[in-house]
């Protein structure tokens, strides 16, 4: 599997204001990538980087094999793009915007766009200025998905929308993934999480991981050992490091830990608390998974 999209160093400042540090960054062909991370982690500057509408101050961005900074209107017409703030040509109906957008799409199919005018139940003969954003917003994907891009790059797609319009949006995404690489930036994780194959977490500017899906949901549990005794720890020796979060309660220890293996941690909650009474592990929705990382983050910086 080859990278469609590929950020090597990327560095952005703005002023003296770092937004993006050093961010390395691939997505393979035939994924659909999340891209998530807290308000001002760097997530619309990397997707703006990457379409060639801001410049990285150093470092390298390609998409489609291609540099960033060498993007042709040839390259574009292959690239989908759908953006929070999109801004639409009001005047213009739905039937009269689809076929404006046609002569500049070579690989514009008619059949699809007429699919997609049906599934999303647009209304041809309305003025955009006159839609809700919901449809505003399926509009927008529509008229990206009808010419078969080979990557669609969405930013923040789904805030402010109501949960049927989200699922409407996402069943289009998905009819589209066999033949489209799609890289979508959110915060609405439990929406990630139902249809993505691969996430990465972007924080102050850097990747702090990028992985499979399931690979990620499958490193991290939430443990819970109850004990015999009050926990303590032998003198000198530390949490492990990749324990977040630890908790102790009389004769309870509670951690999430990151890198789970039942042998493994099992092993390692005998060796520092000896015979235990009992040990959980749960599964860890992505929501709980990046508020962990956060406040990890946070109480490192």
């Amino acid at each position: 599997m080859t990278d469609i999209v590929c950020a090597t160093d990327l560095v952005k400042r703005f002023r003296s204001v770092p937004v993006l540090d050093g961010l390395n960054l691939s997505i393979p062909e035939g994924s659909v990538f999340g891209l998530a991370g807290p308000n001002g982690a760097g997530k619309t500057t990397t997707i703006k980087i990457l379409m060639n509408i801001l410049r990285p101050s150093s470092g390298r961005a390609a998409v489609l094999g291609i540099d960033s900074r060498a993007l042709c209107p040839e390259v574009l017409a292959k690239i989908g793009y759908v953006s929070e703030n999109q801004e639409l040509p009001e005047w213009m109906s739905v039937e009269y915007l689809l076929a404006y957008l046609k002569p500049f799409y070579p690989s514009w199919d008619d059949a699809r766009a007429r699919q997609l005018v049906r599934q999303f139940d647009l209304p041809l003969d309305r003025q955009l200025r006159h839609l809700s954003r919901g449809m505003r917003m399926k509009i927008a994907l529509a008229s990206s998905l009808a010419y078969r891009p080979p990557l669609l790059i969405m930013d923040e797609p789904f805030s402010g929308l109501d949960p049927l319009v989200r699922e409407d949006l996402i069943d289009g995404l998905l009819e589209s993934a066999d033949e489209t690489t799609i890289l979508i930036s959110s915060h609405d994780l439990g929406e990630i999480e139902s249809f993505a194959s691969h996430i990465g977490y972007l924080d102050r500017g850097r990747l702090q991981f990028s992985e499979e899906m399931t690979s990620l949901t499958a490193r991290f549990r939430e443990v819970e050992v109850v004990l015999d005794s009050p926990p303590l720890l032998p003198p000198g020796l530390p949490w492990p490091a990749h324990w977040l979060r630890p908790e102790t309660a009389p004769a309870l220890v509670r951690f999430v830990e990151t890198h789970f293996d039942t042998e493994r941690t099992t092993a390692e909650i005998r060796r520092l608390f000896g015979d235990v009474r009992n040990i959980s592990a749960h599964p860890m929705p992505l929501r709980a998974i990046f508020v962990t990382l956060a406040r990890a983050q946070s109480k490192a910086a």
